[in-house]
């Protein structure tokens, strides 16, 4: 899974039809510290996660696993929205 915040929403108005009524958001991956690092990557929301939210991601084959994504052509998906983190360094 990957750790990362939404920072913005992907208009496709001309896609294939499995993905018609799926909304794409702009993930850019975080480290612990919240702070934005260069990668992202496009998700289809199932959560309804907006801008600024911290998110949970999974990809590949597992994105197609929840009800919303099931059998659909889908490489990245947000599967919650993160309240808190405690992180503890040793």
């Amino acid at each position: 899974m990957i750790l990362g915040k939404v920072v913005g929403t992907v208009w496709a108005t001309r896609k294939d039809e499995k993905l018609v009524g799926m909304k794409l958001q702009l993930v850019r991956h975080v480290d612990f510290d919240y702070k934005l690092k260069e990668a992202f990557v496009v998700a289809v929301d199932t959560v309804q996660a907006g801008v600024g939210d911290v998110v949970l991601v999974t990809s590949g084959s597992s994105a197609r696993q929840t009800t919303v994504t099931n059998n659909k052509p889908v490489d990245a998906v947000i599967i919650a929205v993160v309240d808190k983190l405690d992180v503890v360094e040793q």
